[in-house]
């Protein structure tokens, strides 16, 4: 008998929810930094075991928006909870809580949702502290399960995947079971390169990077031939991106290309360009354009 689940992964900002996703399938299918709002869209994330299909729905960072862009990530955390089995909400050990916990806490009262805790990061923070949160979270929402984890160490995870199996029921499968995200090639690939930029700039200039992936062909010696444009909104920014005599786009490039063979299990040849498009984030022609609606 086959049984699926529809779990939506929410939280404020840079609480780990694409790690957590990432650990439950074994595979890097969402990017993950240190810095907040790396996740710009809902990425869908589908584990498969015999007869069970869990489809994760990783969502945003609900947060205030400042940007056209800011405000369609928060919409599509909204959407991302529609029509769903259970949601999954992920706070930051020892962290009070946001408004955006009780927003998220809110719109699972109001329809309705059942769900489950996560309190991740807990390899950070002394139990004293985890005791308490628990205490406060579970007063303000009967969740299911409360389970403390840690997605980098890979503490919990299999017990709350255990707990999240529980929302599951009756149906069909609606993907193959080798299948880990309905994400494209080219996006994953515009992505890893996006996680680089991330990981090695500072202040303003990482979110306000966009990449698109113009080419990307497979030789017939099995190479993956790929050229990819970084965008970004200052000219000034566009130095910093490249670098001095172009060493920071290389380190980007190199990266960026290791994730990709990785994933893609193929050699990548990944040519790099820099370019301004100012405000891109408050023009929806340029958001769409980059596939953030």
């Amino acid at each position: 008998m086959q049984k699926n689940a529809f779990i939506a992964i929410v939280g404020r900002p840079n609480v780990g929810k694409s790690s957590l996703l990432n650990a439950f399938l074994g595979q890097k299918v969402a990017i993950v930094s240190e810095k907040p709002q790396t996740t710009r869209t809902r990425i869908t994330g589908v584990l498969t075991k015999n007869e069970l299909q869990m489809v994760f729905i990783d969502t945003p960072g609900l947060h205030k928006p400042r940007t056209v862009l800011g405000e369609r990530m928060n919409r599509a955390v909204g959407d991302g909870m529609a029509d769903v089995d259970g949601c999954l909400l992920v706070v930051e050990a020892g962290s009070p809580v946001s408004k955006a916990d009780e927003n998220l806490i809110g719109r699972m009262k109001a329809r309705k949702i059942p769900a489950v805790l996560a309190i991740n990061k807990i390899d950070l923070v002394a139990k004293e502290k985890l005791l308490s949160q628990i205490l406060e979270l579970s007063g303000r929402f009967n969740f299911a399960a409360i389970v403390p984890v840690s997605a980098k160490e890979g503490d919990g995870v299999d017990e709350l995947l255990q707990e999240l199996e529980a929302f599951a029921a009756e149906g069909p499968h609606f993907f193959d079971g080798d299948t880990l995200t309905d994400q494209p090639e080219r996006v994953l690939a515009a992505e890893y390169i996006r996680e680089q930029l991330l990981r090695r700039l500072n202040q303003e200039v990482p979110h306000g990077i966009a990449v698109a992936v113009e080419a990307f062909r497979e030789r017939n010696d099995g190479l993956l031939d790929m050229e990819a444009i970084i965008y970004c909104e200052k000219e000034s920014h566009k130095g910093i991106v490249i670098g001095k005599r172009g060493e920071m786009l290389k380190k980007v490039g190199s990266g960026a290309r290791a994730e990709m063979e990785a994933f893609f299990g193929c050699r990548v040849n990944l040519q790099l360009w820099v370019k301004v498009k100012e405000d891109w984030r408050n023009r929806q022609g340029l958001i769409h354009h980059f596939g953030l609606d």
